[in-house]
């Protein structure tokens, strides 16, 4: 089942609030998941993907949705992900900065 190459902030939260299972894969850099992230997000910086995309072969099958600050980086990941074969491979459109405008005003912008 191929999932669609993009959703927006609502559908993920609609997601987590259904208590669906997927990977919520966070691709920014270690200092931004240090000034804000999403609660249940797994961070493997877009820079480490290529040597620990190992890590995500549990997760072949299930849906991942990738975010990033804005989503330009994490439509590269999800892009490079469905390449390796990762067919569930979602970005979540606008990133954690849409996040925090539109779901959770906690989630500091930057």
């Amino acid at each position: 089942m191929t999932a669609p190459l993009e959703v927006d902030c609502q559908a993920v939260k609609r997601k987590l609030d259904a208590g669906e299972s997927f990977l919520f894969l966070d691709c920014r850099e270690k200092d931004e998941y240090a000034t804000a992230n999403i609660t249940g997000t797994v961070l493997i910086p877009m820079s480490e993907l290529v040597n620990r995309v190992n890590e995500l072969d549990a997760h072949k099958d299930q849906e991942i949705i990738v975010h990033c600050h804005h989503g330009g980086r994490s439509l590269r990941v999800t892009n490079w992900l469905r390449q390796q074969g990762f067919a569930r491979a979602t970005n979540m459109a606008g990133g954690i900065d849409q996040w925090s405008q539109a779901i959770d005003p906690a989630v500091p912008r930057y």
